[in-house]
């Protein structure tokens, strides 16, 4: 995949920055970037992967605002529900029987495969693995977000991702140190998509009771309706106050 070179103003927008933040970045040497004429420029491949590392260390206040920053420059925002669209019950498992991370990601990855849309689950998995290892993808209120670390087109025959139920929780790497029994797995054709439905889930899942009512059902019907439920909510509650 070609890894585009953007300037400043376009990175910026690219990742829902202010220009001035963004260069405030650059210049602290905080992001991936290089300077010719005084000018800064951003490898889109590397900006992405900052982009996905800083949205696990944003507080939940500067996450949730920055997703209804991106959401208020739609102006579809009722009938922006990546999360429905990108999942079906029969993608999720409500009793993944992982008990070790490197088991919980070869599980997930078993279940995005089984949905046969990924092409390649071996490659999948390595890239999975390889972005794990630079830092866990799990938070503290016990979900965790594999995805590899680009998204590519050529990865499978659309975007989806896939929902799995540990039945023991497994120490995945959150910051809190306690397990995570609820894993998300991401497989996008494109950055821009793949950052929406990171965020989205992220936010989802901690702006509302989604994870522990997942916790109360083995259903995937049900699960499927909790998420589902749970974005249209949160799409009429940001709609509601963008006076859209």
């Amino acid at each position: 995949m070609v890894n585009r070179v953007l300037t400043l103003e376009q990175a910026a927008r690219h990742i829902h920055l202010a220009v001035r933040e963004l260069f405030h970045l650059a210049q602290q040497g905080d992001i991936p970037c290089r300077k010719h004429n005084g000018e800064y420029f951003f490898e889109h491949n590397a900006i992405d992967d900052w982009a996905q590392r800083n949205l696990f260390e944003l507080t939940e206040k500067a996450r949730v605002r920055r997703h209804c920053a991106e959401l208020a420059e739609n102006r579809n925002i009722e009938g922006d529900t990546i999360v429905a669209s990108c999942l079906k019950p029969e993608w999720i498992q409500a009793q993944l029987p992982s008990r070790t991370k490197p088991g919980a990601i070869r599980d997930m990855v078993a279940l995005a495969f089984s949905t046969g849309m990924l092409y390649d689950d071996a490659a999948f998995l390595q890239e999975v693995s390889e972005r794990e290892e630079i830092s866990s993808t799990a938070m503290e209120n016990g979900a965790a977000f594999l995805h590899a670390r680009y998204p590519d087109p050529y990865r499978a025959a659309g975007s989806f991702f896939v929902l799995g139920k540990a039945v023991h929780p497994v120490f995945f790497g959150a910051p809190d140190g306690k397990p995570t029994d609820i894993f998300f797995l991401l497989c996008c054709a494109d950055d821009v998509l793949h950052l929406r439905l990171l965020s989205r889930l992220c936010v989802l899942c901690h702006e509302s009771d989604v994870l522990e009512r997942i916790r109360e059902t083995s259903n995937t019907y049900d699960i499927y309706d909790l998420l589902k439920d749970a974005e249209t909510e949160f799409l009429a509650h940001v709609r509601q106050h963008t006076g859209d």
